[in-house]
């Protein structure tokens, strides 16, 4: 079994093929004559968009729609579900993989038809690596439906952990409010999550939408039997859990942006108060100093000596700071 999956790789590099849960040589050749039985079971080819010849696998050898592969052929697209003859074409999203505390997120399209799935992306898909994994070790189910069921629940569960860390983030972020840091630094962390929150949405949202038209039924899934429909309808479930969940965190984050500049406006305005108290302690005593140190005749003759200089010069404006104090204090602005 090994040998056949390396011997796989080797000849038909950027593809990965299971046949009824069993790893199987890609080749072109293979996938003709594996398409051409009847009995051969239900397969998953996965492909890399960056790999060569993957518009002439879709095209020549799969039978795929020219037009499904030339949308196939362009990443940024959002979620969409088309109807092309004998298959399917989805595009659906995923949670890539995870770095520098941004989700890249990673772009799926699919075709289906009665016994094969196909799935391109250019960037790594964990949720697809752990679907084949589970695909081999334990089989997957003899219709296809039900495994185009499987692989749409992992895309769609990979962002149940990426919510968990953004709740993460807002719950350090309250934490951080409730202890007074309000800084630059906390000011960042909210915008970066909000910035996570809608590219989230802008996935996730036309994703259920689309899954509803499934469920409908005013898109006919191949192979879907009358008892499939549940599962899609657990995924659509889902993917309404997560629309309300981001929803609600970006609700959150804003009350939270709220709070922090009302925390920074306090700050500054208890900065201000400070100010403003040194800028009234000092007033008397720029008026102190500037009427003695008038030159005029008398202040000059009669102001003097050292019982003048501790009364006026010291005690005057160490009254005047005490009263002023004492002032500020009793109208509850210090």
């Amino acid at each position: 079994m090994e040998s056949a999956a390396v011997t796989a790789a080797d000849s038909a590099p950027g593809r990965r093929l299971v046949v009824d849960g069993r790893p199987h040589e890609a080749t072109d050749d293979a996938l003709r004559a594996l398409l051409a039985d009847p009995g051969a079971g239900v397969l998953w080819l996965d492909l890399d968009a960056r790999s060569a010849h993957v518009a002439q696998i879709l095209g020549d050898v799969l039978g795929v729609h020219s037009l499904a592969v030339e949308d196939a052929e362009h990443f940024g697209q959002r979620a969409k579900a088309e109807e092309y003859g004998e298959h399917l074409y989805l595009v659906m999203f995923g949670a890539g993989a995870h770095d520098d505390d941004a989700d890249r997120l990673a772009e799926v399209h699919l075709f289906v038809s009665e016994r094969l799935l196909v799935t391109v992306h250019r960037e790594p898909c964990p949720a697809l690596d752990e679907t084949r994994r589970r695909a081999v070790v334990t089989g997957v189910a003899t219709d296809v439906a039900r495994l185009l069921h499987r692989v749409l629940d992992d895309l769609v569960d990979s962002f149940f952990p990426v919510l968990d860390e953004i709740d993460a983030g807002i719950e350090a972020i309250e934490d951080a409010l409730d202890t007074g840091r309000a800084d630059d630094a906390l000011h960042r962390s909210i915008f970066r999550l909000r910035r996570r929150l809608v590219a989230l949405r802008k996935v996730v949202a036309p994703a259920r939408d689309q899954m509803g038209r499934l469920v409908s039924g005013s898109l006919p899934v191949p192979g879907l039997s009358d008892d499939s429909w549940r599962y899609f309808r657990d995924v659509e479930d889902h993917l309404i859990r997560i629309t309300e969940a981001i929803d609600g965190h970006r609700d959150l984050l804003a009350a939270l942006t709220d709070v922090h500049l009302t925390a920074v406006s306090n700050r500054l305005n208890a900065v201000m108060k400070q100010l403003s108290v040194v800028a009234g302690v000092f007033l008397p005593l720029t008026f102190l100093t500037g009427f003695f140190g008038q030159n005029f005749g008398w202040l000059v003759d009669a102001v003097g000596g050292a019982s003048a200089f501790w009364v006026l010069g010291v005690g005057l404006q160490v009254i005047s700071v005490v009263t002023l104090l004492v002032w500020f204090r009793r109208r509850g602005w210090i």
